[in-house]
């Protein structure tokens, strides 16, 4: 099922690549179908799955075996598998991806290549969340680069060069970082049934076994109890801030945020879905199922670190957002301080704080989704995104004011809507933390609340200053004919994204009765560093 999850979108992108040119038109019914399958894919797993940390689901065989001489083996295997933790991150991979396909309905120019390359994202995204050997997961995490530079690239707004460049060299420069320590890793870890059986040390990439000490091979670099320092600290402390520095960038994180904006300006607005509802989520999935597991010991140290930074992002995106006046700046500044309370739920280490960080993470990428949908339906009727060249939107827009209200409110924590759930489990973990088990102090649930605070001021702004107040467009009488309110194929799009934000706000148990047996062992490993 899973092999059927990743792969089925590569089938359809060779219909796309041999379809000839004047078959262009059905490329995108071909691009829907393959999202609706991973779809209906994922619906069967979400219905199949068993509420245990188990990893179900379960294809791993061996890849590729190597012999390192005197080192013993290198065994590359390929792994997938579901549990708790990546359930409903392939289910936000699904959804987001539908919407954007169905978002990209109008792109016309180029569309073979721009079709290949959205399918070819299809596929490493999904991989990226199955895969629990590292090896693979770098492959997709890579392959997530090239499509997307692509996309922003080709099909993005006037400065999309400068975009796309900086969004390469930051992503990059964290897929540098994770493959140096991915290689101490599997030089510092065995596959311990194979190498019982061989007599020999396996090296191995197997997440699973790369998260249990046991098997660290004696006096490796990343051994805990060896001495081995570079630049006067512990081996093993660099690799964490490594590998955790290449996830803060894709999360991002302050003060590795900057590339965000400027690729989600210049993104057409199907390519930003992905960016803000699925891309960033990688970061966060990637702390909770690599960098806390493999280096809990070092995580716990330096926790105050990390979700100091978390706050940060926090009040720093919040701060941002209120600044700008374009309208697809201010979400992508809010998307830096939501992501930062996922950053504080990890750092907090507790079980209420690591709930809320993957309850936010599936709620964020609804929400993103949605505000940028919004942000693109109004371009495409003004090609224009000031805040301030709209006013009263509401009296000609009412359908799109509707869901405009449901994003904004939704998106600074109103309760009754699946992001204020998120937030307040990561406050209440950040809070009890230090009496749980001393990860960060309880006053950066204080801190973070601000950020809460601004969100509420910013998005309010917004909503009052666009669409609450007496009509009036800045940019041209010959425009107002064009402000119809949303057609039949946008409704399609937002109404499963608001609906899921306002069920999730009021049933929570539907995300976290089914994640809560692999959270809590992965908290309890995390507790017994």
């Amino acid at each position: 099922m899973l092999s059927l999850l990743v792969f089925s979108p590569l089938l359809f992108l060779v219909i796309v690549l041999v379809l000839p040119s004047r078959k262009s038109y059905l490329f995108r019914y071909l691009t829907l179908t393959a999202c609706i399958t991973q779809l209906m894919v994922i619906v069967y797993i979400l219905f199949s799955f068993e509420k245990n940390s188990a990893i179900q689901f379960r294809e791993q065989y061996d890849w590729v075996t190597l012999n390192l001489g005197s080192a013993g083996r290198l065994s590359i295997e390929y792994f997938l598998g579901v549990d708790g933790l990546n359930l409903y991150m392939l289910g936000l991979s699904a959804i987001v991806f539908t919407i954007a396909a169905i978002a990209s309905w109008k792109i016309t120019e180029n569309r073979r290549g721009y079709h290949s390359l959205f399918l070819l994202m299809c596929c490493s995204v999904v991989g990226c969340f199955a895969a629990l050997d590292l090896f693979l997961f770098f492959i997709f995490f890579e392959f997530m680069l090239l499509p997307m530079y692509f996309l922003i690239g080709m099909w993005g707004g006037e400065k999309r060069e400068y975009a796309s460049i900086k969004f390469f060299l930051y992503t990059l420069a964290g897929s540098l970082l994770i493959l140096f320590v991915m290689i101490m890793l599997c030089m510092s870890y065995k596959d311990p049934v194979k190498s019982a059986e061989l007599g020999e040390n396996v090296h191995t990439f197997n997440m699973l076994y790369l998260s249990d000490r046991l098997n660290l091979i004696d006096n490796s670099p990343l051994s805990v109890a060896g001495d081995l320092r570079w630049l006067g600290w512990p081996v093993r402390t660099i690799a964490y801030i490594m590998l955790f520095t290449g996830f803060l960038i894709k999360l991002p994180s302050f003060p590795f945020h900057t590339w965000l904006p400027d690729a989600h300006v210049e993104a057409p607005t199907p390519v930003s879905l992905i960016l803000a509802g699925i891309l960033l989520k990688i970061g966060g999935y990637g702390i909770m199922r690599i960098v806390n597991p493999v280096f809990a010991d070092v995580a716990a140290e330096l926790s105050y670190i990390a979700g100091a930074l978390g706050v940060l992002s926090i009040i720093y995106g919040a701060m941002c957002a209120l600044a700008q006046k374009d309208l697809k700046k201010l979400i992508a500044y809010s998307s830096v301080s939501h992501m930062g309370f996922v950053l504080l739920g990890i750092s907090s280490g507790t079980y209420e704080g690591y709930n809320g960080a993957l309850f936010q993470m599936f709620s964020h990428g609804l929400l993103s989704s949605l505000l940028f949908l919004i942000a693109g339906m109004l371009y495409d009727r003004t090609h224009d995104r000031g805040i301030e060249n709209y006013r009263g939107l509401a009296s000609r827009m009412p359908k799109y004011t509707t869901v405009a209200v449901i994003a904004f409110f939704a998106s600074f924590g109103m309760p009754g809507f699946s992001g204020f759930i998120g937030e307040f489990l990561i406050l209440l973990g950040a809070y009890t933390s230090s009496d749980t088990n001393g990860f960060v102090p309880w006053y950066y649930s204080i801190l973070a609340l601000s950020g809460v605070v601004l969100g509420a001021v910013y998005f309010l702004w917004t909503l009052q200053k666009m669409f609450f107040s007496k009509f009036w467009i800045r940019i041209g009488i010959r425009w107002k004919e064009g402000l119809y309110d949303l057609n039949q194929r946008e409704m399609i799009m937002v109404i499963p994204l608001s609906t899921l934000t306002v069920l999730l706000g009021i049933c929570p148990s539907l995300i976290l009765d089914a994640v809560s047996s692999t959270i809590n062992a992965l908290v309890a490993a995390l507790s017994m560093r």
